[in-house]
């Protein structure tokens, strides 16, 4: 379309628009833009709508072009003034079908940016009247607008009870008898949005026209609805009274975090002092459930009650090279020296080396074991696959190196230091590595594996070890919907879990220290089990989600980054595929 007809000459936005298979050019004049002296709201929001149906940008991209475009047409004097001209768009608006609730959202705000900058608009006083009769209309539903725009309307025309009841005034002296209390009018206008149980627009408009009420069943009503923001907005609004009964209903539900901050941003610390205290436990459980007893530890900050909670989450769960840890840096002399009670402890709720067969734990950081432990690995059939790193707790920073790497045979568990044996030995581990994760003699057992992969190609990415593999059985995928991670599934398949408080200790401590590589160890040990049991005809169906047997042979994996293969690779590409007997397995 093109508006030069209608008089513009100034200059035009070019939009490019796809017709079936032409593409035609259509232009449209922003005239309206920049001089509104001539131009109806009608107009405006016509040209305003062919600019974002023909605009080739996305549509949050098209919002902000066209709305920093309509607070610039606000500041270019459109007639009879900024504000009553923004008052008849949004009266007028709904004409507009679909669009109306977007290019409303869209004015107000350009409108409340305008006003920020603008000492007075000149119009207010008659944009204010037209605002009011617009709120009217649409409490009255003569005019079809989304209830959230009713409230920004209030607030963007800063609109008063008593503008109301003037507006409202003039219809009496009419015998218009619809706002003969506005007030009561208001309530009930109000009090339909909470049986509707939108609460927020209730809030806002109550806490807009301070309408008090007793809001003790109103806020108990939001809050078992969850409707937490608009319950603290209440509750705010009210007064002490109401945000100390706030306070107390998310501590009885367990909500320490939220009544903490209500606590610190109210001043609300003699009314509740235990709640902040209660919180930082809370916090830190959390943090000891997912084993982060560093940032725990820091969390703690040195108060010695909190440190001693944290002591005695550590014993609880079964941490007690922990417990010691943190007796000694902090002289705490209370706790007893515990750990010949952990052997006991978790013997009795995790799974062990010794029940799963493993016989001896080797450490690898020279090039004569890793020869011996590559040699071992490559004659057996099944080996399972870890790794481990460093946590890193900053937010946004790169994950630290990968520290080491478990393999695990039958009886015994390779742990490779990864970062001692890339600095002294890089070709020889990139060839050792190469031949163990591409041998299409061994099968490689992992769990979540794709992650330590990556992982592994992005600490040492000059290796072409890890950009290839073969003969790869990730168990994490013969289960729908495994939960708990590998110590669930292990509990599930046979019958305990494993002891995670060490996961996220610092692996590149050196040496690793006894608890360590065993943790380790069971790490990769247990999916050897977990792949005997699975491939035994014996085991129940329940434990397997509903099937007798799992074949496991479908969910073999391989990958290679590189088409162009040596000889050598090519001759093991042909060799058969190892045969794993359920029976052997």
């Amino acid at each position: 379309m093109c508006l030069f007809e209608m008089g513009f000459e100034e200059k035009a936005i070019k939009l490019q628009v796809k017709e079936e298979k032409a593409c035609e050019r259509k232009k449209i004049c922003l005239h309206a833009f920049t001089d509104l002296t001539y131009v109806d709201p009608i107009v405006f929001l016509y040209l305003l709508k062919e600019c974002y149906v023909h605009g080739n940008l996305k549509a949050t991209k098209k919002f902000r072009a066209l709305q920093q475009e309509v607070h610039q047409v606000l500041c270019n004097s459109p007639q009879p003034g900024p504000a009553t001209f923004v008052a008849y768009c949004l009266y007028i608006l709904p004409i507009f079908g679909s669009y109306c609730e977007g290019f409303s959202h869209l004015i107000v705000s350009a409108f409340h940016r305008f006003l920020k900058t603008a000492a007075t608009t000149g119009d207010s006083l008659e944009a204010k009247i037209i605002a009011v009769r617009l709120f009217l209309d649409i409490i009255e539903g003569s005019i079809d607008h989304d209830e959230r725009i009713a409230v920004k309307i209030l607030e963007v025309f800063d609109i008063k009870l008593t503008d109301i009841e003037k507006v409202a005034s003039q219809s009496k002296a009419k015998n218009d008898r619809r706002f003969h209390n506005v007030k009561a009018f208001l309530e009930q206008y109000i009090f339909g949005f909470i049986e509707s149980e939108s609460y927020m627009t209730a809030v806002n408009l109550l806490e807009h026209f301070s309408i008090r009420q007793s809001g003790e069943s109103f806020l108990v009503k939001m809050i078992e609805k969850k409707q937490f923001r608009a319950a603290e907005k209440w509750a705010t609004f009210m007064g002490k009274p109401m945000l100390s009964m706030l306070v107390q209903e998310y501590v009885d539900r367990n909500k320490l975090k939220s009544a903490y901050l209500i606590v610190k941003k109210n001043n609300l610390q003699q009314e509740f002092p235990d709640v902040h205290h209660k919180y930082k436990e809370s916090a830190l459980k959390k943090l000891a459930e997912k084993a982060c007893w560093d940032v725990a530890e820091a969390k703690a900050n040195g108060d010695r009650q909190l440190v001693d909670y944290l002591v005695y989450l550590a014993m609880e769960a079964g941490y007690l090279e922990k417990v010691d840890e943190l007796c000694n840096r902090y002289s705490l002399e209370d706790f007893p020296k515990a750990q010949e009670h952990e052997a006991i402890f978790l013997q009795h709720c995790f799974l062990n080396l010794n029940e799963l067969g493993v016989e001896d734990i080797i450490w690898v950081d020279e090039l004569n074991g890793l020869g011996k432990a590559t040699c071992h690995i490559e004659g057996s059939k099944v080996v399972g696959l870890d790794c481990e790193w460093k946590p890193n707790y900053v937010k946004g920073s790169k994950p630290n190196k990968v520290s080491i790497m478990q393999i695990a045979s039958d009886k015994k568990v390779f742990i490779l230091d990864l970062i001692k044996l890339y600095n002294d030995v890089p070709d020889v581990l990139d060839n050792c590595l190469t031949h163990i994760l591409r041998s299409p003699r061994t099968l490689k057992l992992g769990y979540n594996f794709h992650c330590d992969v990556k992982q592994l190609a992005q600490s040492y990415g000059d290796l072409e070890c890890f950009k290839c593999y073969n003969m790869l059985l990730d168990i994490q995928n013969m289960f729908k919907d495994p939960r708990g991670g590998l110590s669930g599934l292990a509990e599930k398949i046979l019958g305990a879990g494993l002891n995670k408080t060490r996961r996220n200790s610092n692996w590149e401590q050196r040496p690793l220290s006894q608890n360590q590589l065993e943790y380790a160890a069971l790490d990769a040990a247990v999916l050897i089990q977990i792949f005997y049991r699975v491939c035994d005809h014996s085991h129940t169906a329940d434990a397997l989600d509903g099937h007798n047997k799992i074949e496991w042979k479908s969910y073999i994996v391989s990958h290679m980054d590189n088409p162009r293969k040596s000889r050598k690779e090519s001759r093991l590409r042909k060799e058969p595929e190892p045969e794993v007997k359920d029976n052997e397995a």
